[in-house]
């Protein structure tokens, strides 16, 4: 578990090399919505996802004599090229688990950003399995994508950095994979008396049915177009997400497809289809944000 003094420390750590990214707003939008929306741009984050600030804060809380042997973790995309940017600006090795049938252009992104890539087959258990034995051979350490304190720390970072540009947030909302962003976003706000909702695409919505179950429910297979929130919750996410997180909506593809549409059009930036999921879930569910001041966070632009 991780606390508020924890993510100040994430801040600190990570300042001299992860952006501070901008928070948009449009008339437009807003006007659509019936809700002041602010977008918290992790889009335009170093490598153009929130992960760059877990996996530089994991890297870098490291001791030195810890960190010569390197790190590891599993990934379908940008979690692996974010620790391999930071990696490589420590000055030690990446290895990255990559399963079967991720997205070419993320699997790209993570050898040119410095990655020992890894292949196995597309189950969370055979990346597992897979990590355990790179770990028994190298003795990298493991920067787990969703259940590390400091990976969890670090992207609550963002959320720090949205309270303190729009301080009157009424509510703030954000997407869950792993839950690594949403357990670093409610301990962020956990000061602040600020609402969190978590979204899902209806393809992958284990956390909401690991919340109705009381359980973590693992045995969903995802089918959503939406890469970055495929996998399973992770245990002290769960967790934080049960204390913490005031709801979680689900919507479909479709409505991710639609709101990648309207930022573009409305916010000039092309943003991945799990960071549609956010503006997708306000538009969904009119009754529970009209009139209020509601803080997104997009969490990357790879397509």
């Amino acid at each position: 578990m991780i606390s508020h003094a924890d993510i100040l420390a994430a801040a600190a750590r990570i300042a001299p090399y992860a952006l501070r990214t901008p928070v948009k707003s449009s008339a437009a939008l807003d006007a659509l919505s019936g809700v002041s929306l602010f977008f918290k741009c992790e889009n335009l984050q170093v490598g153009g996802a929130f992960k760059f600030r877990g996996a530089i804060n994991a890297v870098f809380a490291l001791d030195e004599d810890v960190a010569a042997r390197g790190v590891i973790t599993h990934s379908s995309g940008n979690h692996g090229a974010a620790l391999a940017r930071a990696a490589k600006l420590r000055g030690i090795a990446a290895h990255v688990v990559v399963p079967e049938g991720a997205v070419p252009s993320k699997l790209e992104a993570m050898r040119a950003a410095g990655a020992i890539v890894h292949r196995c087959a597309p189950t969370q258990a055979a990346r597992e399995a897979m990590t355990r034995d790179l770990i028994a051979e190298t003795g990298a350490t493991l920067v787990h994508p969703y259940e590390d304190p400091q990976v969890m720390a670090g992207q609550g970072t963002a959320t720090l950095e949205l309270l303190a540009e729009v301080p009157s947030l009424e509510a703030v909302i954000a997407p869950i994979g792993g839950g690594g962003l949403i357990a670093g976003t409610a301990i962020a706000l956990d000061s602040a008396d600020i609402p969190l909702s978590g979204v899902e695409p209806e393809g992958a919505a284990d956390t909401l049915a690991s919340l109705l179950a009381k359980e973590r429910i693992t045995h969903l297979v995802p089918d959503t177009i939406c890469d970055g929130l495929r996998a399973v919750v992770g245990v002290p996410n769960f967790a934080i997400i049960a204390e913490h997180v005031l709801q979680v909506l689900t919507v479909s593809d479709a409505q991710c497809r639609e709101a990648q549409v309207l930022a573009s059009q409305h916010l000039d930036m092309i943003i991945e289809p799990s960071s549609a999921t956010v503006l997708a879930a306000v538009l969904a569910n009119p009754a529970l944000f009209t009139g209020k001041r509601v803080g997104l966070i997009l969490t990357g632009g790879n397509i």
